[in-house]
């Protein structure tokens, strides 16, 4: 008894270490879904990569150029697996970039719920069907320019988003590889700005001759009637491409300013410019890129318009999901900014690519009163 006394005071001087305490779990992936394409056609997206042995790649050394391109179509109604939005690779490393998104699932992001279906049946059509190709802002994936170009195949576009390789923060290639962003990483000098609207007009050049000689491509694209739309960098890479090549019939910029200031040759051709508040003419001090470019511009088929209440991201998908990955919102309403882009992006194209006139483009309107004519 004694000895079991003692043995009691022991355990209570000296108490048992308490088991460690279970780790928080990680919070729930959010329930991410993209808006639904507005047109009446069914849409299909079909990844394709494209290497050009003869090109080293301007990026990094020892490499020929390669590109992921993703197209999307009218497609025939049928069932299958929707397009993932992005590999759980890239999906990491995008999320890996936020300090909001870095305790979610590494594979949040592929897990966006998107319209087109992988690989659907194309919808044939006599002549085929206009081009967009799509170009991306720097760091940006591809993906982020699926809500719009879901939303033009829906309304009878064939779309080529175009992953330059090394320019956005991860591509991956049907090997397994996933490459990260080289491009820039000292910074946007006007010497990198430069090389990047090189590199993107010499990328477009390439997509648009590898489609032509695709039999599955060039039976649906009309290649007569081709334009080009980008956001941020890839915006201002439409605007300086549309005057030096012979294929682009139209262009538009989403909020890209411009580096270099001004196109190497005018812009005749259709061109629309649409941006946040802050690439509004400048009415006292020094002039920014918009002004500076404006000039240029001399065909009488031109568009300067903001968007009051637009950020920089209101024009792409991460105007509806980054407030769903707790990162700060818009002022704008995701779902109100991407409305708006589509309908006038539509517009433009229907008008100069389709013949359609669209009188959303003659001047304010009452249905979209955030809009501006400048």
């Amino acid at each position: 008894m004694k000895s079991m006394l003692i043995a009691g005071a022991i355990a209570l001087a000296f108490p048992t270490a308490p088991a460690p305490a279970t780790p928080p779990a990680p919070p729930p992936a959010p329930a991410l879904a993209l808006p639904a394409p507005t047109g009446g056609h069914a849409v299909g997206r079909s990844d394709v990569h494209l290497v050009d042995p003869g090109l080293p790649d301007p990026w990094v050394s020892g490499r020929p150029r390669e590109l992921m391109v993703s197209l999307w179509y009218p497609a025939r109604r049928a069932p299958g697996r929707t397009a993932p939005y992005v590999t759980p690779q890239e999906s990491a490393l995008v999320l890996k970039g936020y300090p909001q998104t870095r305790d979610l699932p590494p594979d949040t992001l592929a897990r966006t719920r998107t319209h087109a279906r992988a690989d659907a049946p194309a919808l044939g059509r006599r002549r085929g069907w206009p081009l967009v190709i799509m170009s991306p802002g720097m760091s940006l994936p591809r993906a982020t320019l699926t809500s719009l170009a879901e939303d033009l195949a829906s309304r009878g576009y064939v779309v080529a988003g175009i992953g330059h390789a090394y320019e956005a923060v991860a591509t991956t290639f049907p090997d397994g590889r996933t490459v990260p962003m080289e491009a820039g990483r000292g910074g946007m000098t006007e010497e990198v700005g430069a090389k990047v609207a090189r590199v993107r007009a010499a990328d477009t050049a390439f997509v648009l001759d590898r489609l032509e000689r695709a039999r599955r491509w060039n039976r649906l694209i009309d290649e007569r009637r081709i334009a080009m739309a980008g956001h941020s960098v890839g915006g201002q890479s439409a605007a300086h491409l549309l005057p030096v090549n012979d294929r682009i019939d139209a262009a538009v910029n989403l909020d890209g300013s411009y580096n270099p200031k001004t196109p190497a040759r005018p812009v005749t051709k259709p061109f629309m410019m649409i941006g946040n508040p802050r690439q509004q003419p400048v009415t006292g001090g020094d002039p920014k890129s918009w002004d500076l470019f404006w000039p240029h511009v001399t065909g009488d088929r031109k568009r300067w318009l903001t968007v009051t209440g637009a950020d920089h991201m209101s024009f792409v998908d991460y105007a509806v999901l980054a407030p769903r990955l707790g990162m700060p919102a818009y002022p704008m309403d995701g779902e109100r900014s991407l409305k708006i882009t589509r309908e006038y992006l539509a517009a433009f194209l229907d008008t100069h690519l389709k013949g359609r006139h669209r009188t959303l483009l003659d001047g304010p309107s009452a249905k979209y009163p955030e809009v501006r004519f400048w």
